[in-house]
């Protein structure tokens, strides 16, 4: 994964905290009792078990997203089938052989069978999985193009789809905000995992009076956080992206978007020595229809666009065919408010660093995806709802 190391045991912690929180849920989904329009009748909706669950994880979390797929899926009562990415199945292997452990210890009671680790290439096992008619809910986290073919091939059997795809999250800055919170702020969910996280910053408006101010600081931090490896004390910012044709790619996007005129203010470059490094970059002077500003980077490049009035912040931030995360910096409760309900994303962060907690629900909007995860509202996909009338 390219990871530091305090990320790594960051993500080996939240897991087992997810894992702990839904098993305090297990009492906490609740059926209801109608009134019948017929004498002597009552009306049950109680939850069931979806069925079999398929979860698709990606390569940038792929231990915390495993418990994405398996933990509300064993609550509800579902059995489990979990593909790890071709890229990072040691991780698969690690988790299947600390669960296997388990069960011969007698620390954990679960039938074989209940949940099954698989891995390999999406364009077989993946494929097999989506086409496949035992399947009663397909979960994935990925790409759009990964979750558009899922859903055309789980449509010929109906087979319901949670998708969380890719994301282009805006920041808003206002002109009143903290500009030095707001910079740490942004900053950090940019270059966290060498910004290989959906969720995380990808284009950033600030209103036109601050805009020079909040560049200068904005580049500065981003000039200073330290690119190494995963094992560096003390621990870099960010260190190598996934693979070389990430870094392609990222690489790429930079420099069509310099080509088209882009002032560079740090970064644009990549890093040399071990890994697939590239420098944390800003970039100004882009143009609201370019790539860079359209498309999903997942690499530690910031571009930063002035706007003059919230509105046209609003507009600006809308302007995407994504909908999974965004942000806004004011101290302006009428604006805050307002972005609640005007700006179309599934999840909005007010003066914060974009990361969301696992009692919320992950959920993208648009492209980014349909369903979600986490928190009680993550556990309702794996639950089918069903109505019994008795009639006395």
């Amino acid at each position: 994964q390219a990871k530091i190391l305090p990320l790594a045991t960051v993500e080996i912690d939240v897991t087992a905290d997810y894992y702990d929180y839904y098993a305090g849920l297990a009492r906490s989904y609740e059926g209801e009792i109608l009134q019948s329009d017929n004498a002597g009748e009552h009306i049950y909706v109680h939850r069931a078990a979806i069925g079999v669950s398929v979860g698709i994880c990606p390569w940038n979390f792929p231990f915390f997203v495993m418990a994405r797929k398996i933990a509300p899926a064993l609550l509800a009562g579902c059995t489990v089938v979990v593909k790890s990415s071709e890229l990072t199945p040691l991780t698969a292997f690690r988790f299947t052989a600390l669960m296997s452990q388990a069960i011969k210890a007698g620390e954990l009671v679960l039938d074989p069978g209940v949940v099954a680790v698989l891995t390999g290439n999406g364009s077989t096992v993946g494929e097999a999985l989506c086409v496949s008619k035992v399947p009663d809910i397909i979960s994935m986290t990925g790409s759009v193009a990964t979750g558009q073919r899922i859903m055309r091939n789980a449509a010929a059997n109906m087979t319901k789809v949670s998708l969380e795809l890719g994301g282009k999250a805006p920041a808003i800055v206002m002109s009143d905000c903290d500009i030095d919170k707001a910079v740490d702020a942004i900053v950090a969910s940019r270059v966290i995992y060498s910004g290989q996280v959906c969720n995380c910053a990808e284009r950033c408006y600030v209103q036109a009076p601050i805009f020079d101010a909040f560049v200068a600081k904005l580049t500065e931090k981003m000039k200073s956080s330290a690119v190494g490896t995963p094992f560096d004390t003390p621990a870099p910012a960010c260190c190598g992206l996934v693979s070389k044709q990430q870094l392609e790619k990222v690489a790429g996007m930079v420099d069509r978007c310099k080509e088209q005129g882009a002032n560079v203010l740090c970064g644009g470059h990549v890093v040399e020595g071990p890994g697939y490094r590239y420098a944390p970059t800003v970039l100004t002077g882009v143009k609201q229809d370019s790539e860079i500003v359209q498309q999903e980077i997942f690499g530690p490049v910031l571009p930063v666009l002035s706007f003059d009035t919230f509105d046209e912040a609003l507009t600006l931030a809308n302007d995407c065919e994504f909908g999974l995360a965004s942000s806004l910096f004011t101290n302006d409760y009428r604006l805050i408010e307002r972005s609640r309900t005007e700006l179309l994303f599934g999840e909005t962060y007010i003066n914060r660093f974009h990361f969301e907690g696992i009692q919320g629900f992950h959920a993208g909007w648009r492209k980014s995806g349909v369903g979600g995860a986490d928190g009680k509202h993550g556990l309702l996909e794996y639950l089918s709802t069903k109505v019994v009338y008795v009639q006395q």
